[in-house]
């Protein structure tokens, strides 16, 4: 098994020869931005490393890898465009940058690119990874739909909100780990097994990303500290504390998200301290233990080594203390 690295650096090589520009230009210059914009690639460097740890040359692996990666940056041009987002990874958005008509057509073409990167596989492969992608892709778009409709609801329950962030961001990771176990030729309990420890991974990846957003380091983040207070988000943070909030506390805490103030730093110093006295920053932090825990123990199920079993417990531990 490879470090993290060298999947990172025989996904970029790929990805540049895959992401050239092409006519016309309007519709593949957003998708070759997009796909260069960097981030983490930690789903594609998933697929491969999967396909690695069931004895496969993850350089086969490729193709799966680079679909996933289309298909998540696609997904992402889309969500700015609901989001109105004017910026992503600390550039311009696809549709601030072009505009929204070309965003969405941009990414639909893209969409379309992820699946033909399947065709590359002998009819058996093709037909396990395109199956998988169906399911995940329609899932995500579920997950997506229900962070959309919690916007506007007040009633929101921490199991579905634990639902929603699995099926927009989980699956994903879990179908990236399934797709290298797939092209490996991994047996049908691997092929689950994996994939699980990715779902659960998944899950605990965003309750970090979560928690980060409100304690994280400014200078580290990546992003605006705060974001998800300013934005009114109900994040399980949010949640967590007006579980355990008393009925006057519960109430300034719910007006807090109900406005949008001029001094959002006080707003989220403020909302940060219920968060700590409530005990939800804390709880918050023993769910992430418990998802990832969870990932653990599925290893135990798979057919592979117990050197590969801890590389992969070392990775999650390094995933889940992250900083970034």
């Amino acid at each position: 098994m490879q470090n993290t690295k060298d999947y990172q650096s025989a996904f970029l090589n790929y990805l540049e020869t895959f992401s050239k520009v092409r006519e016309p230009k309007n519709l593949y210059e957003p998708v070759h931005y997009i796909l260069n914009l960097g981030g983490k690639r930690l789903r594609p460097v998933l697929t491969l490393m999967s396909a690695d740890i069931f004895n496969c040359d993850y350089n086969e692996a490729l193709d799966a890898a680079l679909s996933i990666e289309v298909f998540h940056n696609f997904s992402l041009i889309h969500d700015d465009i609901m989001d109105a987002a004017p910026l992503r990874r600390g550039q311009q958005t696809v549709h601030e940058k072009w505009d929204t008509n070309t965003g969405i057509l941009s990414g639909d073409a893209m969409l379309i690119m992820a699946y033909q990167l399947f065709e590359n596989y002998e009819p058996d492969i093709f037909q396990a990874l395109a199956k998988l992608f169906s399911k995940t892709a329609l899932e995500v778009c579920e997950g997506q739909q229900y962070d959309v409709d919690f916007e506007t609801r007040e009633d929101v329950t921490i199991p579905e909100y634990l639902k929603m962030i699995e099926y927009k961001t989980a699956v994903l990771v879990g179908a990236a780990m399934k797709m290298g176990a797939i092209v490996a030729k991994a047996s049908e309990k691997d092929q689950n097994g994996i994939y699980e420890f990715g779902r659960l991974l998944g899950v605990a990846f965003q309750l970090q990303d979560d928690y980060l957003d409100a304690f994280g380091n400014p200078e580290t983040f990546g992003k605006q500290v705060g974001g998800d207070i300013i934005e009114n988000k109900k994040t399980f943070l949010y949640l967590k504390a007006l579980h355990f909030l008393g009925a006057s506390e519960k109430l300034q805490l719910e007006q807090l998200f109900s406005v949008n103030l001029k001094d959002n730093q006080e707003k989220i110093e403020t909302v940060k301290q219920f968060f700590i006295a409530s005990g939800s920053a804390k709880a918050t932090q023993n769910e992430i233990e418990n998802y990832t825990k969870q990932a653990f123990s599925v290893l135990e199920t798979l057919s592979i080594s117990e050197e590969k079993k801890m590389q992969l417990q070392q990775f999650g531990n390094a995933l889940m203390t992250r900083k970034v």
